[in-house]
């Protein structure tokens, strides 16, 4: 290549190296209002889907507001409806105590009139001496069992009511002097009944406890009798609890009847009782056997009979008593049957 071509060249290459640049800016100034065209129009759609989000959000948050008003509005409804119920059934419930405390009042105040009336007739009858003991007594004694089953609520009530029916309003104002003495008197004269009969009652509790206690102590002799004949002991029945059952042994079911000692002397002993039984059998027979053998005197030895003592008289050889010649016989037979034996063991022992 020369030098022309080269210079032609190197000129082309630097206006297209100018025209490239100017190209590459209107391009990219293009390319970038493109961009933002399009970035504002992705920000208006964004906007558009937020305010529609914000109007769903807004109309979920008051369909929420109006089901929680109506739910409210529907439990006080209910809780209206419960509580009208209620009132409903207390008053229902009073009016049926009610009822049925005033029929109980009724009843009670009838009872406590029918009691009056069998209060004077009684008196009537014991002031004219008809009246029995047994069915007073008898009488007592379920007026206490009744008495006594009955709660604490209901003997206020039937208190009040007796009360009520026993004090009766005085009339004052339309009194005049004559009236109000009299009245005074009559008031005066109840009570002092009512003082003698509480006097009369507080005597016969203590003659009913006493007899009470006599009656406990009799008892309570009778189950001592009833012990000892059993074989046990006297306080064995009189205790809150029944006495234990001592069986004769876990393999038998009955009763043991024996008493202390035979239960105490049963286990001793054993075989020391059986052999102290026999030594003493052989014992007296051996005693018999001895005591009948022949009383004889031992031969005198050396010149000296044995078993004599330092200063005794010496024995004559013929003074042996009533039996000495057959003893001496004996003696004698006994010597020449031992002297045998002896040479008999010599002449064996020679062999």
């Amino acid at each position: 290549m020369s030098d022309c071509d080269w210079e032609c060249t190197s000129n082309t290459s630097g206006c297209s190296a100018k025209g490239d640049e100017a190209f590459a800016k209107k391009k990219a100034g293009l390319h970038k209002g493109e961009l933002n065209c399009q970035l504002i129009e992705y920000i208006n759609e964004w906007r558009k889907t937020r305010e529609k989000e914000e109007e769903e959000l807004r109309n979920l948050k008051e369909k929420q507001a109006k089901r929680k008003e109506i739910r409210a509005e529907q439990e006080r409804i209910l809780n209206q409806q419960k509580k009208d119920d209620e009132d409903k059934l207390r008053k229902e419930e009073a009016v049926k105590k009610a009822a049925e405390a005033d029929e109980k009042k009724k009843r009670l105040e009838e009872a406590e009139t029918k009691r009056q009336q069998m209060m004077e007739t009684q008196k009537a009858k014991s002031k004219d001496g008809k009246a029995k003991k047994s069915a007073e007594a008898s009488g007592h004694m379920s007026d206490a069992r009744r008495e006594i089953s009955k709660t604490r609520e209901q003997l206020e009530e039937e208190k009040n009511i007796a009360l009520a029916i026993r004090i009766k309003p005085l009339d004052l104002e339309s009194m005049d002097s004559d009236d109000l003495k009299a009245k005074a008197t009559e008031l005066f004269k109840i009570v002092v009944q009512m003082e003698t009969d509480k006097y009369d009652f507080e005597q016969r509790s203590i003659t009913q406890d006493y007899e009470l206690m006599e009656l406990k102590e009799r008892q309570k002799v009778q189950l001592r009798q009833k012990a000892v004949k059993k074989g046990l002991d006297p306080e064995a029945l009189v205790g809150r609890h029944p006495p234990k059952v001592r069986m004769y042994s876990k393999y038998e079911r009955r009763t043991d009847t024996r008493t202390y000692e035979d239960r105490k002397t049963l286990y001793e002993g054993g075989w020391e009782v059986i052999r102290s039984e026999i030594l003493d059998s052989m014992w007296t027979d051996k005693y018999e056997e001895w005591s009948k053998r022949p009383s004889r005197r031992l031969p005198i030895w050396f010149g000296e009979r044995p078993g004599k003592k330092f200063g005794d008289a010496e024995t004559p050889e013929g003074d042996d008593g009533g039996n000495n010649g057959v003893e001496a016989e004996d003696v004698e037979d006994d010597e020449e049957d031992y002297d045998e034996e002896e040479e008999d063991n010599y002449e064996e022992e020679e062999e």
